[in-house]
């Protein structure tokens, strides 16, 4: 992916995902491989613990374990950009593979950052973020200064940029969407050290329509050659559209839970609500290939445990309260986790603990006092070794299936939520 990114000609980027192989890894790569791109990310720390011990730092004075921003001259204009990486990361992802690090959206630390690239010379200031889309809404409106914030992590692609005022005037905050179906063209006229105007297109790509690139061709080629016959092994085919997509659920997602209740043998499924994974169309073959584009990850041992109804619910509401918190800061992102087996409903604007309700299974109200055994994966605590990664378990599901067909998603009745226009009932 690095030299990928290489290729790409990426010249800056921060992080995600990138932090589940681990500090030592993700060092290895920022320090020894990633030049000549920037890495950058102003909201990661050096624990008090490892900075006591003097564990590496971009700067060991600050603790900030890498570089905040760079300046680079576009058109003659000095552009500053300040990093700022998914901040929920020692939450949402395992904590223990991150133990020196800690995370954050450190607002006040940002507009510290802000006013010393302005400081340094800069005329226009971008924040390259991925905090999503919420987070960046209420983060454009507590630190002025910032021109421009380049959002990722929130996988919808915003038509036009939304503009935020703040108490140093407006910030523009856009974001592309993800898997590269969108790129995002910001023009700022520029004048008197000031942003007078600005441009803005989100542009659809339609790879199908342009040649590909021969250089990365060839290196895609070459990267796949030694896995190419594993990654190429069928394991069933589908007659129906498979894609991870929606707030709540997809007809993979139904797939996933459905192998962890069967293989597994429990009565309910949880899975991850990150989204992605590219879709399949009916007729197509599902391989190893396909099967990693949905669960390849550094942490997917399934789990089987036993969960009382009460233990159940409070769970979910748990999550619900990550997603749904009418305080942006307190999102955690991504969607909610994907259930089989328990039909429930939900909703999203009612206070904390009081979301979920309707929660069946069988046709029967959930016992709270019941225990249940209860599957799942990419847990953020350690695993033990043998127990089976999530795509063996997929894996041996559909290879007993052969074809995949008549996936009902089991999506939950949504509450509350008439007159909005971001849900499709």
């Amino acid at each position: 992916m690095v030299d990928a990114c290489k290729l790409l000609g990426v010249d800056i980027m921060t992080g995600h995902w990138e932090f589940t192989y681990g500090m030592d890894r993700v060092r290895e790569i920022v320090d020894q491989h990633l030049s000549p791109i920037e890495f950058l990310a102003q909201n990661i720390m050096l624990t008090e613990d490892a900075s006591f011990e003097g564990k590496p730092a971009y700067d060991e004075d600050s603790g900030q374990v890498f570089k905040p921003y760079t300046i680079r001259e576009m058109n003659g204009i000095p552009v500053g950009i300040v990093g700022q990486a998914f901040p929920y990361t020692t939450l949402a992802n395992p904590r223990y593979l991150l133990e020196d690090w800690s995370f954050g959206i450190r607002d006040e630390q940002c507009q510290e950052m802000v006013d010393a690239v302005r400081a340094d010379g800069a005329q226009v200031v971008v924040l390259l973020s991925h905090n999503g889309m919420d987070v960046d809404l209420k983060l454009a409106s507590r630190v002025s200064g910032i021109d421009v914030i380049l959002g990722g992590h929130t996988h919808d692609g915003m038509p036009k940029p939304s503009l935020v005022n703040n108490e140093g005037g407006k910030t523009l905050v856009v974001n592309s969407g993800s898997n590269a179906k969108f790129l995002s063209v910001m023009d700022l006229d520029v004048r008197d050290g000031w942003v007078a105007d600005y441009q803005y297109r989100l542009l659809p790509i339609f790879a199908n329509l342009l040649p590909p690139d021969p250089q990365m061709s060839s290196f895609i080629e070459t990267v796949r050659e030694p896995f190419k016959q594993q990654l190429e092994t069928e394991l069933a085919t589908t007659e129906t559209t498979l894609y991870r997509r929606g707030n709540f659920i997809g007809s993979f997602d139904q797939v996933i839970v459905d192998a962890l209740m069967e293989v597994r043998g429990a009565d309910i499924a949880f899975s991850p609500g990150f989204r992605w994974g590219t879709s399949l169309l009916p007729g197509d073959t599902i391989t190893v290939e396909r099967l990693m584009d949905q669960t390849g990850i550094t942490y997917p041992k399934s789990t089987l445990n036993e969960m009382t109804g009460e233990t159940i619910k409070l769970v979910l509401e748990d999550i619900a309260d990550n997603l749904f918190n009418p305080d942006p800061y307190y999102q955690m992102g991504g969607d909610m986790v994907r259930v089989g087996g328990l039909r429930y409903a939900i909703d999203p604007g009612a206070p904390i603990g009081e979301r979920l309700s309707d929660l069946e299974l069988n046709g029967k109200p959930l016992d709270p006092g019941r225990t249940y055994k209860v599957a799942g994966w990419a847990s953020v605590n350690p695993q033990p070794d043998e127990l089976p990664d999530i795509w063996d378990v997929v894996a041996e599901y559909l290879r007993d299936r052969k074809v995949i067909r008549d996936v009902t998603p089991n999506t939950p009745r949504v509450k509350g939520i008439g007159g909005n226009p971001g849900f499709v009932g």
